[in-house]
């Protein structure tokens, strides 16, 4: 679950990483309004607070451990959003381990010190959390827009002269490597915020009683200069983005996506340290068995010995049987899932059987329809018509038989008479026709 989280985590941020060594365009490469497809707006809620619930549990190891410390740079323009970023994502965490630098104009005894050395001043202790609201990147932004501040650091002549912001990115590189190797990661933020929504946010802050305390007529000066910020910014942005302090432009214009956006570059952070609770000597648990020993004696009548175990095995004897409820809960919806299931199978069947023999039947009532239009059927097969017919034909059949017999037995006895009259010397004269029609059978 951890590496998942991790992973997604990861694929979040990954488009708001500025490469190291790569030359940055700020308007051409990243846009104020970007948000990822991933997250949507009614998840932003449960998404920050799962965020801030990682962060305060992650904060609590780096507490423990006591080895690596956090500074967190914030820069943005004037309504970026760097106070709501700090008030939201910070909102969890323990205040004893976070402590909050602003940066403004600096003090007579600062600047009698390098440039650095306010910033230095206020590094967190390691088990902490530092977050600066702008940070030493003021020295190569504001100042650079406003040369008359370098002018004000007293800085000799040799110090202003050409190349002074190249060897400051370098200067500000060595110094976070310095403190990357001494074990304080840092997480460098920029709020990229798009000119039209800093235009509305400065309007909400004339419109709002509650919010007039928050504006400056400076920072309507300051909107003139926009493009010479623009580019200060892409320089800085170039160059001093490192595998070491890499730069994250977090788009601004939405709230809500920012806050998860800083959130989570946060906690990728501390992820990468995996900070852990130190584990005690052998030594040490044997002298905490003894004190723990010595508390439980001290026990009223009636009190558990350990309390604390006792009230954790009533939680985790809670949770169980919750679990075994739902395990149950679970074993019977499964179960009504497969009775209804088997009945709507059998139910299938059934209307399939109905089905065919109501199929069934539609036949065999056409087939006696067909039947009774045609008529019954004898007992040899045969219709009735066709049973009278054959009859005749039969009838018809015998006659012509029987027609045939009786003119054969008559023609002997023709014969016979013929041969009698010859006998007594009258031989019988016949005409040709009276012989044909005797021979014929049929009457002369």
């Amino acid at each position: 679950m951890a590496d998942k989280r991790a992973e997604r985590i990861a694929e979040l941020i990954r488009p708001l990483r500025v490469e190291p060594g790569s030359k940055v365009n700020l308007a051409g490469d990243f846009d104020p309004g970007y948000k990822a497809d991933l997250v949507k707006k009614k998840d932003g809620r449960q998404l920050l607070e799962t965020g801030i619930a990682l962060l305060a549990d992650y904060q609590r190891r780096l507490a423990a451990q006591d080895t690596y410390g956090v500074l967190v740079c914030l820069q943005a323009l004037d309504a970026g959003g760097k106070d709501g970023t700090i008030r939201h994502v910070m909102s969890g965490v323990n205040p004893q381990g976070v402590q909050v630098s602003g940066f403004k104009v600096p003090s007579a005894e600062e600047l009698d010190h390098d440039y650095l050395w306010r910033y230095a001043c206020r590094l967190p202790a390691r088990g902490d959390i530092g977050i600066f609201n702008r940070s030493h990147y003021e020295e190569v932004l504001v100042v650079r827009v406003h040369p008359e501040n370098l002018d004000r650091q007293k800085l000799p002549a040799g110090a202003k002269g050409k190349g002074v912001w190249e060897r400051r990115y370098r200067e500000i590189n060595d110094w976070e490597r310095y403190l990357a190797d001494n074990g304080f990661k840092l997480v460098k933020l920029f709020l990229n915020l798009s000119k039209e929504e800093q235009r509305t946010r400065f309007f909400k802050r004339l419109d709002l009683p509650e919010k007039n305390w928050k504006f400056s007529a400076a920072d309507v000066r300051e909107r003139q200069r926009w493009d010479d910020y623009q580019k200060a910014f892409s320089q800085m942005l170039s160059a001093t983005s490192t595998s070491w302090a890499p730069w994250y432009v977090i788009p601004a214009d939405r709230k809500w996506f920012a806050r998860i956006c800083a959130a989570a570059v946060l906690a990728h952070t501390l992820i990468g340290i995996d900070p852990q609770y130190p584990e005690v000597t052998a030594d040490r648990r044997a002298d905490l068995l003894v004190v723990k020993g010595e508390l439980g004696a001290q026990a009223p009548k009636g009190v558990p010995a350990d309390p604390y175990a006792a009230k954790k095995a009533k939680e985790e004897a809670k949770k169980a049987r919750k679990a075994e409820k739902a395990r149950k809960a679970e074993k019977a919806r499964k179960a009504e899932k497969a009775r209804k299931a088997e009945k709507a199978r059998k139910a299938e069947k059934a209307e399939k059987a109905e089905t065919k023999a109501e199929a069934g039947k539609a036949e065999a009532s056409e087939n006696a329809e067909a039947e009774a239009e045609a008529g019954p059927v004898a007992g040899n097969g045969h219709r009735p018509e066709e049973s009278r017919d054959q009859s005749a034909r039969a009838s018809r059949a015998r006659s012509r038989t029987g027609s045939q017999d009786g003119t054969a037995q008559a023609a002997p006895r023709a014969s016979r008479a013929r041969r009698g009259t010859a006998t007594a010397g009258q031989p019988a004269q016949l005409s040709p026709g009276t012989t044909r029609s005797r021979s014929q059978g049929q009457p002369g």
